[in-house]
C-alpha cells in the first residue's frame, strides 16, 4: 500500500521548522484519494488496491527535524518567492529559474524534454499550468521552507525540503516487523500531535505522539468531491485514530531543487514525479 506514492520518489520529506513542500504534497496527494466519481458513473472500477496488513503496536523510531539554512541569501530569495507567488507572476517566476539546464527527475529517470525550455518543462513538473494544479501552493510552499541539503549527484545544487535524520536500520526493521511499505509512514511537524478517535476536530485524545514515525491507512470513510482534513493513523500503542493533514509529513517526497550563482539563487531543478 503506497499512500504517500503519489508524493514523490526520494526517501530523503502551516508548516513548522520547515517541511512546507511536503505538507502541501502530502495535501495534494490526500485530496486524491478522495472519491470523485458518482456511484453511478459510466467510468469502470479501477483494479482493487491490495489490503493493507492488520494494524499492530510497534517501536517508535526517532524523527529529527532539519535545521533552517545558515545562509541569509537563501532567505532573500525565499521571500522573493513569496512575493512571485502573492502577485501569480509568470514572468518574474521565470527569472528566478534557470535559463539552461534545468533537470527533472522523476521515478523513471529524466523527465525533461528537449524540445522544452527550462521554465517550460519546470511549469510542466509542477503543473503550473493546470487549472487545478498544485505549481502555485508547491511554490509558497517552498518559498516557506527554510532547509536545504545538498544533492550529491550535482555540484552546486542544494535541495529542499531537507531530510530528517531516520535511522534507516531501524526503520527497515520497523517496515520488517510490521509488513508495511516506506510510503505508509510519516512523522508529526510538532512534537505532541494528538491523535483522536475520529476524524472530528473535538473527538477524544486517545494517544500524544511525539517525534517518531507514524503509520498511515487508508481512510475509505471521506465522501463526495471534498479533499480529506484528516489522516487515518495506527499510533505506536497499535490504537487506530485520526491527525490533521497538516499535522504529518510524508517519509517519501518531492524536492525543489536550487543552485546559486553571482546573481543570486535560482530553482535548478525538480526530483519527484513518477
Amino acid at each position: 500500500m503506497q499512500f504517500f506514492a503519489q508524493i514523490g520518489n526520494a526517501t530523503r520529506t502551516a508548516t513548522v521548522r520547515g517541511f512546507a513542500l511536503g505538507v502541501a504534497l502530502f495535501a495534494s496527494a490526500a485530496e486524491a484519494q478522495s472519491p470523485s466519481a458518482s456511484p453511478d458513473s459510466t467510468t469502470p472500477p479501477a483494479q482493487s488496491a491490495p489490503q493493507p496488513a492488520p494494524a499492530k503496536a510497534y517501536q517508535p523510531v526517532a524523527v529529527k527535524l532539519a535545521e533552517p539554512a545558515a545562509d541569509p541569501t537563501f532567505e532573500i530569495f525565499r521571500k522573493q518567492l513569496a512575493d512571485v507567488v502573492k502577485r501569480k507572476d509568470r514572468a518574474a517566476l521565470q527569472k528566478l529559474v534557470v535559463a539552461q539546464g534545468f533537470f527533472w527527475e522523476g521515478e523513471t529517470g529524466d523527465k525533461t524534454s528537449k524540445r522544452k525550455s527550462s521554465f517550460e518543462n519546470f511549469a510542466t513538473a509542477i503543473g503550473l499550468n493546470e487549472k487545478e494544479g498544485t505549481g502555485w501552493d508547491i511554490i509558497a510552499a517552498a518559498a516557506a521552507d527554510p532547509t536545504l541539503e545538498k544533492m550529491e549527484e550535482r555540484k552546486g545544487v542544494m535541495c529542499g525540503p531537507a531530510s530528517p535524520q531516520i535511522d534507516d536500520a531501524a526503520f527497515e526493521h520497523l517496515i520488517k516487523m510490521t509488513a508495511t511499505d516506506a510510503e505508509e509512514w510519516g512523522f508529526p511537524n510538532a512534537k505532541g500531535v494528538e491523535v483522536r478517535a475520529t476524524a472530528e476536530p473535538n473527538a477524544a485524545v486517545i494517544e500524544t505522539l511525539g517525534m517518531h514515525l507514524v503509520r498511515v491507512l487508508p481512510d475509505d470513510s471521506a465522501s463526495g468531491n471534498q479533499p480529506p482534513t484528516a489522516l487515518r493513523v495506527v499510533a505506536p500503542s497499535g490504537k487506530i485514530g485520526f491527525v490533521p493533514v497538516i499535522a504529518l509529513l510524508p517519509v517519501v517526497f518531492d524536492q525543489l531543487c536550487y543552485i546559486k550563482g553571482s546573481d543570486g539563487w535560482k530553482i535548478a531543478g525538480y526530483s519527484g514525479g513518477e
